[in-house]
């Protein structure tokens, strides 16, 4: 089974975005270098569903790249869902998206897109490791990650972290509340306005 990482871009003090669920600068980064990301190497990402794709600093691209193209799944919890209306049924990597939620798929929405509503962080896991196959599970930071991560379902942590504070806003980490120790970081990456950094989850 593929690897299980929870992942986000992330400010200094902890924050994934506002109270309201704007990113703010967090995301300049994706959009201010001069390395387009693109997929199997021709078609650029859009990740801001914007139509802008994805271009990254040289330090940056080669560990966004390989990193997206490993994604087979992501999962993400209903708000963040309802809040990018599940990126019109086109996720900015994998082919498979898993939504922990215990409403079902909007009526109507996008039939083509490989989105699966699931109750439970649980089962939520297994159909996205079923999905993924040997590729990665991606599960979006927040607080359906923590529950994710408190479950002890994720291998690794992997945070973009971005030079602000909000001072208060969403959790990188939701409302966990007991303590989980990582080891040391075995990616570290300085790119410009962000560095990247990846844990495994001590077992």
């Amino acid at each position: 089974m593929g690897t299980v990482i929870m992942h986000s871009v992330v400010s200094v003090d902890g924050f994934i975005a506002d109270a309201n669920g704007e990113v703010g600068p967090l995301h300049e980064w994706y959009f201010s270098g001069d390395v387009p990301i693109v997929v199997g190497g021709d078609e650029e990402y859009d990740h801001s569903g914007a139509g802008d794709g994805v271009k990254v600093s040289r330090a940056s691209a080669d560990y966004v790249r390989s990193t997206w193209e490993s994604i087979g799944t992501i999962v993400m919890g209903r708000n963040l869902f309802d809040q990018v209306n599940g990126w019109e049924g086109k996720p900015p990597a994998g082919d498979h998206v898993v939504v922990v939620s215990g409403r079902p798929k909007p009526e109507g929405w996008h039939p083509e897109a490989s989105y699966h509503f699931v109750d439970g962080v649980v089962a939520a896991i297994d159909k996205a490791r079923e999905l993924a196959g040997e590729r990665i599970v991606a599960v979006n930071a927040g607080e359906a990650g923590a529950q994710i991560l408190a479950a002890g379902l994720v291998d690794e942590v992997a945070m973009d972290v971005v030079p602000v504070v909000f001072g208060s806003g969403r959790r990188y980490f939701g409302g966990i509340d007991e303590q989980h120790l990582l080891e040391d970081p075995h990616v570290v990456i300085q790119g410009d306005r962000v560095l990247h950094l990846r844990f495994k989850v001590r077992r």
